[in-house]
């Protein structure tokens, strides 16, 4: 059993945390730690009452890489989640280069004054991991991490090539506002604003934002708008998947959200340069993010279901061949389970189950990594038993690409 520190407590820390907490017999002692300990200490209660599992709490500043140290001594941590922002991943990963322990997050970094998340500077550390002997685990989340591993369970066992991967994300769920964003809004409406990306024969091909769209039918949801944007996971597999011809990501919108990220956008509210504002510097986003509702309170409002996953084609014993791989998720039983909606929970049930295939040596390896350099089957079995199920259509290939 291993000793784990968890740092951040919105929405996806409190799922990763509940759940963690569900696999006790993986995880000796955990500590919970945010900026806000009141945070920690709600979710630590709602584990108490709700699994009698005891979990402690501590405040903490992530982007103090020193703090964060003497915290892994503090505690004797021997691995480091990380679900706070994605600001914060060099920092934490800084800390656990030094005090020797595995670190885990769900998403690359992004600095805060750049609207650019890319995996350069993690990949960057990878000797350093090396030398500290010890594994980063990248992107173990949904979009990235879920998705790379349905891409890695197609190489390492359905198909012999794979051409074409094309990752769809739909989020139906209505939580009743005119407009919210499902997780942090300055991380989600820098990513929705910016323009998009796809790889197509060996180059990178950059589109305005929401540019392209297409109409898909997702199971058990039906027929949404979808668009194309770019996604961090994209810039790991195309490394990693071999043969690759074309990848692509798309999202589902609502016409309303988009309208009044539009506004916002025409008005300057998403901008992240400070202005001046009645003699004090602002940040428009930030601003903006205290005029939204707080994701974590969207959980008892959200009703529907999201629906994530891959379409995947190539070649299998010299046949075309095309599936479908995803899971479907409903915001309400997400809430009853964890007390938070199924975006959170998306995202926090593969951050624990990457956390637990390193810390039953599962997964093992010296070094930076992302999700789909693992063998998948392992992380896939986790996925049907710990909420997550999936599921394989077997497509007639579109050879009209």
């Amino acid at each position: 059993m291993k000793n784990l520190l968890i740092i951040g407590a919105g929405g996806v820390s409190r799922v990763a945390t509940v759940k963690c907490a569900m696999n006790s017999d993986t995880f000796s002692k955990i500590t919970l730690a945010s900026r806000t300990k009141s945070k920690c200490d709600e979710i630590a209660a709602f584990i108490k009452e709700r699994l009698g599992v005891q979990i402690e709490t501590a405040q903490i500043d992530a982007d103090d890489s020193d703090a964060v140290i003497e915290l892994i001594k503090k505690t004797g941590a021997q691995i480091l989640l990380n679900v706070a922002l994605p600001y914060q991943d060099l920092s934490l990963m800084d800390a656990c280069i030094k005090a020797r322990i595995h670190y885990i997050d769900t998403a690359n970094y992004e600095h805060p004054d750049l609207a650019k998340f890319e995996y350069k500077e993690q990949w960057a550390r990878n000797e350093k991991f090396k030398e500290a002997e010890i594994l980063g685990l990248l992107g173990s989340g949904f979009d990235p991490g879920v998705t790379n591993v349905f891409c890695a369970y197609a190489q390492q066992n359905l198909f012999d090539e794979i051409h074409y991967i094309d990752i769809l994300d739909c989020n139906a769920g209505d939580h009743g506002y005119a407009f919210a964003t499902n997780f942090n809004p300055e991380i989600n409406l820098r990513e929705v604003s910016a323009k998009g990306r796809y790889w197509e024969n060996g180059k990178w091909i950059e589109t305005e934002p929401m540019e392209i769209k297409m109409e898909w039918d997702y199971p058990e949801i039906g027929v949404k708008d979808s668009y194309l944007l770019y996604h961090e996971e994209l810039e790991s597999l195309v490394k990693n998947i071999k043969g690759l011809k074309r990848i692509r990501f798309f999202m589902t919108f609502g016409q309303s959200y988009l309208t009044h990220m539009k506004c916002l956008e025409n008005v300057g509210m998403l901008g992240i340069k400070p202005v001046m504002h009645q003699g004090r510097e602002i940040i428009p986003i930030e601003f903006l993010k205290t005029l939204l509702p707080d994701p974590a309170s969207l959980g008892p409002r959200t009703k529907g279901y999201t629906n994530i996953g891959c379409v995947i084609r190539g070649i299998k014993d010299g046949k075309d061949k095309q599936i479908y791989i995803y899971n479907v998720c409903n915001h309400e039983e997400c809430y009853k389970e964890t007390g938070a909606q199924a975006v959170s929970y998306t995202t926090g049930v593969p951050a624990m189950i990457g956390t637990k295939l390193i810390a039953k040596g599962i997964w093992q390896g010296k070094g930076v990594f992302n999700m789909e350099e693992f063998d998948a089957k392992p992380f896939m079995d986790e996925l049907n038993s710990q909420g997550l199920p999936w599921k394989i259509i077997e497509m007639t290939p579109n050879l009209g690409e």
